[in-house]
């Protein structure tokens, strides 16, 4: 067991619950829902006792945050295109077809220390993390904190909606020049804004429309269930989609091509993008050639 960080509850403290008190006072925790699975890990630990979240927090007591696995995991060697690195932060271009993390070794995660340079901060975390997530199916930019201050401080700007980002995608169907799509999803709010670059004619769809998304907020799955239920699915989408209307092994036609984010310790403005996948194009080109040939 390796402890990672300590903390003691100062007087005047009082009718606050561990889950709402700890992600504020320990550096290691980037948001309220990385402590929910760290004392589900049994990782939190209250004067020596497994903490439990729903636990009131008292002056005095000592909070430790434990690795109760203290190894490192096995390094997969799959190069990836690094956009963006310095001591604190990276981006990275994340291939289709590989989960960022999981109970598996091919993911994005084992893979980030073959690829990143190791930081020389004090705070270095044992392996570099990813701050958001993008679907198995999805490419594009992925953030990753190198240092503990980084994954705490993107954390908070991603909670706050302060790290913007764009992704393009191909729609089945003509869709309107622009809009915005705002409907919950579990229950929670959900807000999408989008803007069309390109309509095209397909003889397996009628219509296809490139277009550009700009998520307002995170919800999983929330550009494939928003255009899915506006009526113009994201093309190759198996799950919000007419398995009909799937294309053989062209996979999904959505990635994230844009980032913008204030860097966590210096506080610059840092843009990274990326050009849309190849296989957009190549298909568009395809299928507006057999359009016209059918013509």
């Amino acid at each position: 067991m390796l402890v990672i960080e300590e903390h003691i509850v100062p007087d005047g403290i009082s009718n606050i619950r561990l889950v709402d008190y700890v992600h504020r006072v320990l550096n290691n925790i980037p948001s309220r829902s990385g402590l929910k699975k760290a004392i589900k890990r049994g990782e939190i630990l209250v004067d020596g006792k497994r903490a439990e979240g729903g636990n009131w927090v008292e002056p005095g007591q000592k909070i430790v945050l434990i690795d109760l696995q203290n190894k490192q995991p096995k390094v997969f060697e799959m190069p990836l295109k690094v956009v963006f690195e310095d001591e604190f932060v990276a981006v990275i271009n994340k291939p289709a077809g590989i989960s960022v993390s999981g109970n598996k070794f091919k993911t994005i995660v084992n893979a980030l220390p073959f690829n990143l340079k190791p930081s020389s901060s004090h705070d270095v975390l044992k392996t570099p993390k990813p701050v958001h997530r993008l679907d198995y199916s999805t490419s594009g930019l992925l953030l990753i904190a190198k240092t503990s201050g980084a994954l705490v401080r993107l954390g908070k700007l991603f909670e706050q909606r302060e790290i913007k980002k764009k992704y393009r995608a191909i729609a089945v169907g003509k869709i309107p020049e622009r809009g915005t799509l705002d409907k919950n999803i579990n229950g929670q709010q959900a807000i999408t804004k989008y803007q069309l670059v390109s309509h095209s004619r397909s003889l397996h769809t009628d219509w296809l429309s490139l277009v550009d998304l700009y998520p307002i907020t995170g919800r999983t799955h929330q550009l494939r269930i928003h255009l899915s239920e506006y009526g113009f699915p994201i093309l190759g989408d198996k799950m919000y989609d007419d398995p009909k209307k799937v294309l053989k092994g062209k996979g999904l036609f959505l990635a994230a091509v844009e980032l913008l984010f204030i860097h966590p310790i210096h506080g610059t403005e840092i843009v990274c993008g990326i050009e849309m996948p190849q296989k957009f194009a190549h298909l568009i080109a395809g299928q507006n050639r057999r359009w016209k040939n059918y013509q």
